[in-house]
């Protein structure tokens, strides 16, 4: 099963309300939020300063990749 790719911040809050974890992995230009939940993997991408604004507001644990 693939990834469900998400591009709202939004979602990705309320989807980490009930997460297993977030990871993160940072790349040159780009930040892949990915959020881990009982059922399926969400990835999000987003330039370093959305990303960090979104990472302040996540509600589970964050793993950096």
């Amino acid at each position: 099963m693939l990834p469900k790719q998400i591009t709202d911040p939004d979602e990705i809050l309320k989807l980490s309300e009930n997460a297993i974890e977030a990871r993160i992995k940072r790349l040159k230009d780009i930040v892949k939020i990915k959020i881990r939940t009982p059922k399926y993997l969400y990835v999000m991408k987003a330039a370093p300063e959305v990303a960090e604004e979104i990472l302040k507001r996540v509600r589970c644990e964050i793993v950096e990749v």
